[in-house]
């Protein structure tokens, strides 16, 4: 039975997409990367859904968990980021190939990013030792004020959870944030600091990118993105109980920053196509780190970049966890359209705001699944 990387294991990747092909990149075989697909054997294969908005889906979906049909597999970009640091020639590539990847699809995955195996390992580590630790220790970060540097909070009491538990927190700059960490298990300032520390250093090197393909230079807004916010959430989901039907297990939604880098246990992220409002799941490939569009890229591209709309669903085999690292300018600081990009046949189409703007956004919008972004565009006369 074809697995859920039945479409990235061949030439065709390359050829529809103009980038490496997952083979190459990963410098193995078809039939190896096809032998780490999560259950391959045992997950029924996906079939076609109804194209739905992203911002009313879930106006049609009860508090709970809904099942839903299982979306078809597309091919996503997968990208070789040690292009970057290579020839001009090689930079220019990678850059062209990271912009057409944001403008069509809104996300892609990175490989040969520089971070090591272990790091990531011990990232996950961490966050599944935390998420086992008693109720009593996780319950000590447990609150309803979304400003605290750190929070825990389940499905029972969050607006858009569905299924899971989570714990969020800020860590850029390092030393200005991990003192509010847990200390228990013992190991996770350590490895969870490590790991945002190289995972800061890769958004630093693809933002450097992206404004370089949409010709506002690597170095603009440089130092602001340095001391940037660099806010992560740990989740936690169970096991699926239906072996057949998709559970849903965090709802549709696209995240507020910049960029958003997600590193995941096993697979459950679904990503939703700008053209027609499909599914499509993202493979859990060994190694690799998924990134896509937050609503304050969509901002400052003026509307050239769309931001992603997501979904986790459960895992049909086990448990998941995942890490999202979300990135972007400081608390205050605000994100405009890039003047650059606005003339009389691009008028400015959003106004600009900061994340103190979106914290304020979500108390009164968090239950109505209404996206951020969709509230700072501007009305055509």
């Amino acid at each position: 039975m074809p697995c859920c990387f039945q479409s990235f294991c061949c030439c065709r990747f390359s050829r529809a997409y103009k980038y490496l092909s997952i083979c190459a990149v990963l410098e193995t075989s078809c039939s190896q990367v096809c032998s780490q697909c999560c259950a391959c054997s045992a997950r029924p294969r996906r079939t076609g859904m109804p194209a739905v908005a992203g911002s009313l889906y879930m106006a049609s979906q009860k508090k709970g968990v809904p099942l839903l049909p299982r979306p078809p597999v597309r091919p996503l970009p997968v990208i070789n980021l040690s292009r970057l640091t290579m020839d001009s020639a090689s930079r220019a590539l990678a850059v062209q190939d990271i912009v057409s990847a944001c403008r069509q699809r809104g996300c892609f995955q990175v490989v040969s990013h520089g971070i090591s195996k272990s790091c990531m390992k011990g990232a996950l580590e961490a966050a599944s030792e935390f998420f086992q630790l008693s109720t009593e220790h996780k319950e000590e970060f447990a609150s309803d004020d979304i400003r605290q540097p750190i929070r825990y909070d389940t499905s029972s009491r969050d607006g858009i959870s569905m299924s899971r538990s989570f714990l969020k927190h800020y860590a850029n700059p390092l030393d200005d944030w991990i003192k509010f960490w847990p200390t228990q298990p013992p190991t996770y300032r350590e490895k969870m600091g490590k790991y945002a520390v190289e995972t800061q250093r890769v958004s630093m090197q693809l933002m450097e990118a992206i404004l370089q393909g949409l010709g506002l230079g690597p170095l603009y807004l440089q130092e602001k993105l340095e001391g940037g916010v660099q806010f992560m959430a740990l989740n936690n989901y169970p096991q699926s109980a239906s072996k057949t039907t998709d559970e849903i297990g965090l709802a549709p939604h696209s995240d507020y920053g910049f960029l958003t880098i997600l590193l995941q246990s096993s697979p459950g992220l679904e990503v939703m196509h700008h053209d027609d409002d499909a599914w499509t799941p993202v493979p859990a490939i060994p190694g690799a780190l998924h990134v896509h569009v937050g609503d304050h890229l969509e901002v400052l591209s003026n509307g050239q970049l769309k931001s992603l709309v997501h979904r986790a669903v459960l895992n049909l085999i086990e448990s998941r966890i995942s890490i999202a690292s979300i990135h972007g300018l400081s608390m205050d600081e605000e994100v405009h359209c890039a003047e650059e990009l606005v003339d009389e046949h691009h008028p400015k189409m959003y106004r600009g705001s900061s994340f103190q703007d979106f914290l304020n956004f979500l108390p009164a919008n968090m239950n109505k699944y209404k996206r951020f972004v969709e509230s700072l565009r501007i009305d055509k006369p």
